[in-house]
């Protein structure tokens, strides 16, 4: 089982692709060595999902190319 990542030192950012709307907005930090982290900023005390940079580049590039929709 692998342990928990601390994300006490997380320098937490808004994504500049989240909208206007407070309901959709998402943070990043990308200052905890080996991870990328992701949170809802409405609830920034809640979970986080943790990936590895790799991991992170894929699922953005491939959001950016359109190739993952919603409803898939």
């Amino acid at each position: 089982m692998r342990s928990p990542v601390d994300l006490s030192g997380a320098a937490w950012r808004k994504s500049s692709h989240s909208t206007g709307d407070a309901n959709t907005c998402i943070e990043v930090a990308t200052n905890i060595p080996a991870v990328v982290a992701v949170r809802d900023s409405v609830d920034p005390t809640g979970p986080a999902l943790v990936f590895s940079p790799t991991t992170w580049k894929t699922f953005t590039d491939k959001l950016k190319n359109g190739e993952l929709h919603p409803n898939d």
